[in-house]
């Protein structure tokens, strides 16, 4: 049975991706199409093709893995300028021959000078939207599943119903009873499993921690507790007993003082979160992300090193799909009721959309980031050309950029490889 779990857990995450993917995609294909673009393909996926269809002169379809997508526009380049004259392949090398390749492929997609639906026609503004389109998707897509992870599932909490009562007053905080132990202060009082905390000497508390914190800060002082029990509210006196426990202070310092002690234990429960917390942690998620892919191939190395020697992984470092499907299968055979399977696969999978939005803000080439770079760059040469009355310049011919885009797809293959290794034969566990 566990198997079977972790097998659906895995192609959850499988098809999360593609939906991701997707999502990702359709953020390039409005906008372009909006702006007049003419789009040849909508793929999902790579290799072979499994099923298209054409509608609106665009192929949509899916192809056999689904480790990727793209769309195909007119024109990302300009015409290449020896397109009409050129009568062999280009000499000059690998390099030259890869960069005449990319021109001949961007070619065949623009239909004359004339063509004004073309990408490298569209204004500067309209180029990075239509580029960007793809990280904001999945960027909303994340906002919106930590919403629904935070305010339609919610977080779970310590409550202040209690759950269970102590018995006795132990020594400290981490020690059994003693024999001679006196009772503990709640049950004296008659607090009783499944009571309400609504109050502690007249100030309202949300939750457990409020509580605790009261009650850890009165040692042996008298303290009204009103509790809700079975509809009604009860008032109870209190008094904490007083035992030694460890503090750790912000510093990290820790130090032993002394705390009020009652004996109760909170239960835990799903707490809601407003509708604004959703994005609140995707953006905070951001951050982190974008700290770890600043970092990517330190820590690629790292995990690399691990790998060779056997060492734990950093958990919090770089996964591959591998990894996260790995990772996703974990939560969904975990020990755990369905609702917290379905949080962490949730978080899961929010946490993979904010990592594509951050990767795909790296501004290299073939990454979207690097489309934005390159379209600044053109905006900035025509006006710098305005500004001292000269002609426009030519657009900008990213296909002189093919050897750095080679040279940044090999660095990607190879850190890839190196995290689906170390995912496969020293993976990061829950367990």
């Amino acid at each position: 049975m566990e198997i079977l779990a972790f097998v659906i857990g895995v192609v959850l995450m499988v098809v999360g991706l593609a939906v991701s993917i997707a999502l990702h995609e359709l953020g390039h294909l409005w906008p372009a199409k909006k702006f007049g673009v003419r789009v040849g393909q909508y793929m999902i996926g790579f290799g072979p093709t499994l099923w298209s269809r054409r509608f609106r002169g665009t192929e949509y379809g899916f192809k056999a893995f689904p480790l990727g997508g793209y769309i195909s526009m007119a024109g990302m380049y300009p015409p290449s300028p020896q397109a009409a004259t050129r009568g062999g392949r280009a000499a000059g090398g690998f390099f030259a021959t890869m960069v005449q390749d990319a021109r001949d492929a961007n070619d065949e997609t623009v239909h004359g000078d004339d063509d004004a639906h073309v990408f490298y026609r569209l204004p500067v503004w309209k180029r990075i939207v239509v580029m960007l389109g793809g990280p904001t998707m999945n960027l909303l897509f994340a906002m919106v599943l930590f919403a629904i992870l935070l305010t339609g599932i919610g977080v779970q909490t310590a409550t202040t119903t209690v759950a269970r009562l102590s018995e006795c007053v132990p020594t400290t905080s981490s020690s059994e009873c003693a024999e001679s132990a006196p009772a503990a202060p709640a049950e004296e009082a008659g607090i009783q499993a499944g009571d309400t905390i609504v109050s502690i000497d007249g100030e309202p508390v949300a939750d457990f921690d409020e509580a605790s914190a009261i009650i850890r800060s009165s040692p042996g002082e008298q303290l009204t507790f009103v509790v809700e029990r079975d509809g009604t509210e009860q008032t109870l006196q209190v008094t904490p007993a007083t035992i030694q426990a460890e503090v750790t202070s912000a510093d990290g310092t820790t130090t032993t003082e002394e705390v009020g002690f009652v004996g109760i234990g909170p239960s835990v429960d799903y707490v809601t979160q407003p509708i604004w917390a959703g994005p609140q942690m995707a953006l905070q998620n951001v951050g982190a992300v974008a700290g770890i892919i600043w970092q990517l191939p330190a820590k690629v190395w790292e995990t690399g090193v691990d790998l060779v020697t056997g060492e734990e992984r950093d958990p919090n470092g770089p996964l591959s799909i591998v990894g996260a499907g790995r990772l996703s299968g974990e939560v969904a055979a975990a020990d755990s009721p369905v609702l917290n399977r379905v949080a962490g696969f949730l978080s899961l999978l929010a946490s993979l959309n904010i990592a594509l939005f951050v990767f795909n803000l790296i501004p290299l080439l073939p990454l979207d980031g690097g489309h934005v770079a390159v379209a600044l760059w053109d905006g900035l040469k025509r006006a710098w050309a305005k500004l001292f009355n000269r002609p426009p310049p030519k657009p900008v011919d990213a296909t002189k950029l093919v050897p750095v885009t080679f040279a940044v797809f090999i660095a990607l293959l190879v850190m890839g490889g190196i995290l689906i290794l170390a995912d496969l034969f020293n993976p990061v566990s829950l367990i």
